[in-house]
């Protein structure tokens, strides 16, 4: 049988053997007593199972299951990579030096509650869990511990997905507000749905203004791959315009300018001041511009455009998420309305033109049954 000792503040000493008499001696973290107890129990388990490949398990870092998902990501060329390494540290800062071993549900509860007292949303703790989650999978995929080693991890609840969208008339007042060299960077968005960093880092060898398409090339999409549009008359009129004034300023500068939306030859890296003004000015503040990417998608379902099609434009890949982008407004629930109005309008004066003509009189009356009945 094993024991557990105390060894200071959170940390105990556990004392278990396997069955050839090979003792282990590992120093775990641990809540409480009763929570290093159980740990015990699962190791003398995983050698009384004859699991001795993960004897070497009490000697993994937390920092080598963390090494382990950021090679992962930059391995299989993933756009999150950045993300990810923000994530794993934030998750050593708290698990920083610790055995991959101690890593336990209960302390994982505990690294929850610090993130919710530091003001951190649910959304932005899920992400931090899943990379955690993704670490141990990819070490027990790599034998460095055993499916028995992985905490439970569960995911907090967030909030709906957000339903801000843009009426026309809307559209048409922060368009109003904007800096000129943006007003063309959403009108694309508005119509396209394409996120932004697809849109700013759009070059001009991607663009067809002969043909009137613009392509992504593989790799330099959210999902990796690529796609190709055909613009709206009223759209390619807006990049015809935007060609001859980057020529101009080519001229002027003498300069090469590859990015088809930029400020003056600078490439455009950000403008979320001037964009959150703008919305502020037109009466609809608070709307941020990937709002663009949820009107641009229910404008096209709105337009009869199939909902395949609409996702090869946009670049949705799972029906799930574009369903949550294809937001419903008031205005469409009114006009749901008043077309069940004007069915059921439709609908009772048919029945009305179905019914017998009866003649209601005071005068005598005539029935088949019993004959004209006179005074």
């Amino acid at each position: 049988m094993g024991s557990v000792r105390p060894r200071g503040p959170g940390r105990f000493i556990l004392s278990y053997a396997s069955p050839n008499g090979r003792r282990f001696r590992p120093t775990i973290r641990a809540a409480s007593k009763t929570e290093a107890e159980r740990v015990l129990r699962q190791r003398e388990g995983d050698v009384a199972g004859g699991r001795p490949l993960f004897a070497s398990a009490d000697r993994v870092k937390f920092q080598e299951l963390t090494a382990l998902v950021v090679r992962d990501y930059e391995l299989n060329q993933k756009k999150s990579v950045g993300k990810t390494k923000k994530n794993v540290e934030r998750l050593q800062e708290v698990f920083g030096g610790w055995l991959a071993v101690n890593v336990t549900a209960t302390a994982v509860g505990t690294y929850i509650d610090k993130r919710l007292k530091a003001g951190f949303s649910n959304g932005s703790i899920n992400r931090e869990l899943s990379t955690l989650r993704r670490a141990f999978r990819l070490a027990v995929k790599a034998k460095l511990l055993s499916a028995d080693h992985v905490p439970a991890i569960d995911l907090l609840r967030e909030a709906p997905p957000r339903a801000g969208f843009f009426e026309p008339d809307q559209f048409e007042a922060v368009l109003r507000y904007l800096r000129p060299e943006i007003v063309p960077v959403a009108k694309f968005a508005n119509e396209t749905g394409w996120r932004l960093r697809e849109i700013i880092t759009l070059e001009w060898r991607q663009v067809d203004l002969i043909e009137g398409s613009v392509r992504l090339d593989p790799g330099t999409t959210k999902n990796r791959e690529g796609r190709v549009v055909y613009l709206s008359p009223g759209l390619l009129a807006v990049l015809r315009a935007q060609e001859t004034a980057t020529r101009h300023v080519e001229r002027k500068k003498g300069l090469i300018i590859p990015w088809v939306f930029h400020r003056r030859g600078r490439r455009i890296l950000r403008f979320l001041a001037s964009w959150q003004t703008a919305c502020r000015k037109a009466g609809v503040p608070g709307m941020l511009f990937h709002d663009l990417r949820r009107t641009a998608v229910r404008n096209m379902v709105r337009a009869g455009v199939p909902e395949r099609v609409a996702m090869m434009v946009s670049g949705h890949k799972t029906r799930s998420v574009f369903e949550r982008y294809n937001i419903v407004s008031e205005g469409d629930l009114r006009e749901a309305a008043r077309r069940v109005g004007n069915l059921h309008a439709r609908n009772g004066q048919d029945h009305e033109s179905h019914q017998p003509n009866v003649l209601l009189t005071r005068g005598p009356s005539k029935s088949p049954l019993h004959g004209a009945i006179g005074p």
